[in-house]
């Protein structure tokens, strides 16, 4: 956690660094001849041909007028820059914030990653979630899950909670309530800490599932949470790979909220969504986009 806030601090500066940097300068406004940028020639100095002047570096107009209570004179408008210049010193100066607040991010959250890219790591999973996720690939292919820790049941709920452990997370510390099944207990658990969430996952996410079986066989879709899994990883096109204790053990299933009703995209494309609850009497199967119910983030249960 400490880890992650210092990054989202990082970036915070940046953003406003940024912001700080890019605005714009308001445009000059029309020179005028008694501006306090004037410098006052003597007539006796004015050149033979004052008109000369004007096509040099940074003059625009010259024009004699009389001050009062004084010799005429000469009144010269101060240079005036041209707005490309103006633009290139704004560029530069961008530049060097953006550069000084990605060296200062650094600091803080260390080297970037292959890419160079601060984002890359900025958004990268945490340590934690690398914990979670790589104790979930370990147990893929395990059909009873009684054989490798007798603390936990062999089913969905007892799957996610030897995944969190390698974390150091026991999902269901705080308890259950009276008839409350163990992945209704864990998503009271995320409810409460403030980590549901229906936005694009990242690995090491609990990804919850409703309606998955007729938990009470009264023949409806009346039961609510159901399932549980881990997220593993997400495609370039939205597609969810996640990690749960199904009917043959721990394997892996597709979850594409982009298009939750669709098993194949055309014939003989990828799967975007595995099927999550079998064909039953009288029902048909469904697929796990018809029956996601939410993501939970690991920070803070």
């Amino acid at each position: 956690m400490l880890l992650l806030r210092l990054r989202l601090l990082a970036a915070i500066p940046l953003c406003a660094l940024v912001g700080c940097a890019t605005v714009k300068s308001r445009p000059a406004e029309p020179p005028v001849a008694r501006a306090p940028e004037v410098a006052v020639m003597d007539a006796a100095s004015m050149p033979a041909n004052p008109h000369a002047e004007a096509g040099q570096a940074g003059l625009v107009t010259v024009e004699t007028v009389e001050l009062p209570g004084s010799t005429p004179a000469m009144v010269r408008e101060a240079p005036v820059e041209p707005a490309a210049a103006q633009q290139e010193k704004v560029r530069l100066v961008t530049s060097g914030v953006i550069a000084a607040a990605l060296q200062a991010a650094s600091l803080v959250t260390g080297p970037a990653s292959a890419t160079g890219r601060f984002w890359d790591e900025l958004l990268s999973p945490t340590e934690q979630a690398r914990s979670i996720v790589q104790r979930s690939i370990q147990l893929v292919g395990e059909r009873n899950l009684g054989r490798v820790s007798r603390s936990v049941p062999n089913d969905c709920s007892g799957f996610v909670r030897l995944a969190y452990l390698a974390a150091g997370i026991d999902l269901v510390a705080h308890g259950f309530l009276a008839g409350e099944n163990a992945v209704s207990a864990i998503f009271r658990r995320a409810l409460d800490v403030g980590t549901v969430h229906h936005q694009a996952p990242r690995p090491g996410d609990l990804v919850f599932f409703r309606e998955t079986y007729d938990r009470n066989r009264d023949g409806r879709r009346n039961d609510g949470m159901t399932h549980i899994g881990v997220v593993e990883a997400v495609d370039a096109d939205g597609t969810v790979t996640f990690i749960h204790r199904g009917g043959k053990g721990v394997a892996r299933g597709r979850l594409n909220l982009s298009a939750p009703a669709k098993h194949q995209l055309g014939q003989g494309g990828p799967v975007l969504n595995d099927y999550i609850r079998p064909a039953a009497k009288g029902t048909r199967a469904y697929l796990a986009g018809e029956l996601f119910a939410a993501f939970a983030s690991p920070e803070g249960l």
